[in-house]
């Protein structure tokens, strides 16, 4: 048997553990996640089991050390579950840390550290005393009514102990199962043939979300109090600590674990020893959360739009895997955008099994220079998305490829563009590529385009379902499959009828709407209006050149090459031409008179009294101005109505004239006179 190949392999093997050793005991410097450096060494370790008399003596092996259900009803929270912000190193917390103290100046700060538990969050009511019920995260406004299956938990108490019950108490927590029950429970299931839970955290939530409360009474669930969330009448305490123990008072648990401390190098010191206990803890945990523990500070702090200011989780370092990339292929999106995606051979990390992680775009493939065949480390990103962090050049195999970006769509061949400076590539057959049609078809068919009115997502489903909407030129065809139609459900004799009504009413439009209802890259109602002003007709515009479209109004390079490259995909104008003659037509534009306005940038913002953003943004364009939706150096003017935000924020700080309603009026009124 020739060995050689096996002696490479353990060679290359030997010489990349050893370089990673140097960093990690020589210069305290580790270039490598424990979890990569493991796989490796195994992968080494089982060749020379394997192959004996192939160990060498400079073999590490040789050496001693070295991540809401319907059929729940829903609840609206009373107060939101917001979530957590998070944070990776060190010097990510002492940004957090910064804001907070440019917030509160010469103020003391304490931190309350607790474990961030690897459970379900969930909010629980309780009307003196008693709980009333029990809800899930859901989305953080709404969640799932799961009172019968909580009241099952062994350690959460039906009724509060203690004295001075509250008349209200809302308490946020984590729902999870200790790991010793976690194990129980997939030994058990597998005795039984039954399928085993991935984790703790997916053993607890599918606990929870049994119909038959028998279930979860039968599985080891635990209840840990992290929070208040409402209390009538108030508390009267001072801080989050004082708050978790008052809790456990009242006979609820909180985490195993948790510190009062007064700097964020002391929680620093905190999360070191988090590090060193986690495998001896009784539950799961990813991290730890960090909280201003002054209750009065957390209020002066306050919220952004999806998380508190006053707080933030403080996760653990990725988790990391090394497999094989076997394929990448591309997909297309509902929009045209083709994704790369890996193929891998299925590996274990972070607590699931992957075997599919997208690579974003070519830039990125080309940036980790990722290849077919090749060894790459796996990461759950603070434990939840899976990314290829690196490529082992290493383990590279001979005459692999480049990857390059297709030329022409994989789903419909049509000509895949991306224009210089973008980063996304798409496929340019947006009327005919069957990855788009939905998306085509619903733009397509909105009221500011062709405006087919009872073409609802649910009939357009149950059309492609029957293979009688291949694009949106089939909808002008529908009349010649009318029998068929009255076979969809809730599809009655009066619903066909008003629908092809609809449908032969749409026929007779306008051009700027035609233009739009294309689903052009770019190409939003404003810009449709202008190449329809400025073109006068449909075969001007698709046959206009690139400086030509350049010097449109509304209209940039990249666009111009978005509207460029639609009109020379053939299958596009396959479907164009379909169109036009199944009769749909329009009158040429009317050029308008007078535009006092003509080619400057406003906006409008806020909320007018007298007529709406889209009326207001017509009356604009009929003087000839170009109404955007942001601001820039570039804006003449923004008509502010009530309620104002960061348009006109940002106009003030650019210095660009600013209307009110008023004024606003006032100069349409001008013109109208003149």
């Amino acid at each position: 048997m020739n060995t050689a190949p096996i002696l490479t392999q353990m060679r290359t093997l030997i010489q990349v553990l050893a370089k990673h050793n140097h960093a990690y005991y020589v210069m305290d410097n580790p270039t490598i996640a424990d979890a990569e450096y493991d796989q490796i060494f195994h992968q080494l370790k089982d060749l020379e089991q394997q192959y004996p008399d192939l160990v060498q003596t400079d073999s590490p092996t040789q050496k001693v050390g070295g991540e809401a259900l319907s059929k729940f009803e829903s609840i609206t929270h009373a107060v939101p579950m917001l979530s957590l912000g998070n944070v990776f190193t060190f010097a990510e917390l002492q940004a957090f840390d910064q804001r907070i103290q440019e917030r509160l100046p010469n103020q003391q700060v304490q931190y309350d550290v607790e474990l961030k538990l690897d459970g379900l969050a969930i909010s629980l009511w309780y009307e003196y005393g008693v709980l009333v019920r029990g809800v899930t995260r859901g989305d953080g406004e709404t969640g799932e009514d799961i009172t019968q299956n909580v009241k099952t938990i062994r350690n959460l108490p039906l009724q509060l102990s203690g004295e001075n019950i509250p008349e209200l108490l809302e308490v946020r927590g984590e729902v999870l199962m200790p790991k010793s029950g976690f194990e129980k429970l997939n030994r058990d299931a597998e005795a039984k043939g039954e399928k085993t839970f991935a984790n703790p955290r997916n053993a607890a939530a599918g606990s929870l979300r049994q119909l038959d409360p028998k279930i979860a009474a039968s599985r080891p669930l635990a209840f840990c109090a992290y929070g208040i969330a409402q209390c009538v009448p108030q508390h009267g305490l001072n801080s989050m600590h004082q708050s978790l123990h008052w809790l456990t008072q009242l006979g609820f648990e909180i985490a195993e674990k948790q510190w009062l401390v007064n700097s964020i190098a002391e929680v620093e010191q905190c999360y070191q020893q988090i590090m060193h206990i986690r495998p001896n803890l009784s539950v799961e945990i990813d991290g730890m959360v960090v909280k201003v523990d002054d209750l009065q500070q957390q209020k002066q702090l306050g919220f952004l739009s999806r998380e508190p200011r006053w707080a933030t989780a403080y996760k653990f370092p990725a988790q990391a895997a090394l497999t094989t990339v076997e394929n990448i292929e591309w997909q297309v999106g509902r929009t045209g955008t083709l994704t790369p995606v890996a193929r891998l051979k299925p590996v274990f990390v972070g607590g699931v099994t992957v075997s599919n992680v997208t690579l974003h775009n070519i830039g990125e493939i080309h940036r980790l220079d990722v290849r077919i065949g090749d060894t790459v480390s796996v990461y759950r990103t603070g434990d939840v998305i899976p990314k290829v962090e690196k490529v082992w050049l290493e383990f590279r195999p001979k005459n692999t490829q480049d990857m390059q970006l297709p030329i022409q769509c994989p789903v419909c061949e049509s000509p895949v563009v991306m224009p210089e400076g973008e980063a996304l590539a798409r496929c340019a057959g947006g009327l005919y590529c069957s990855a788009q049609r939905i998306e085509a078809i619903r733009h397509f068919v909105a009221r500011k385009a062709m405006d087919i009115e009872g073409l609802g997502d649910r009939w357009v489903e149950s059309l492609l379902h029957l293979n009688l909407l291949d694009n949106v030129a089939d909808i002008y065809h529908l009349h010649e499959h009318r029998e068929t139609l009255l076979t969809i459900e809730k599809m009655g004799e009066k619903s066909v009828h008003n629908l092809l009504a609809a449908i032969e009413q749409s026929k007779e439009t306008q051009l700027h709407r035609f233009i739009y209802a294309l689903g052009i890259r770019g190409v939003g109602e404003t810009t449709a209006k202008m190449l329809a002003q400025t073109f006068q007709n449909l075969t001007a515009l698709m046959q206009a050149d690139l400086e030509q479209l350049k010097k449109t109004p509304d209209v940039g390079d990249i666009t111009a090459e978005w509207i460029y490259d639609f009109f020379r995909a053939e299958h596009n104008m396959e479907v164009i031409q379909r169109l036009l003659d199944a009769g749909v037509k329009w009158e040429a534009p009317k050029a308008p008179t007078r535009q006092p306005l003509n080619g400057e940038s406003w906006v409008v913002t806020g909320t007018l009294a007298s007529m709406g953003r889209d009326e207001a943004t017509q009356k604009l364009q009929a003087l000839g101005a170009r109404v955007s939706g942001s601001v820039s150096a570039k804006t003449k003017c923004v008509v502010a109505g009530e309620k104002a935000g960061s348009k006109l924020d940002k106009a003030e700080k650019l210095g660009v004239a600013v209307m009110d309603e008023t004024q606003f009026l006032m100069m349409l009124e001008q013109y109208q006179e003149h």
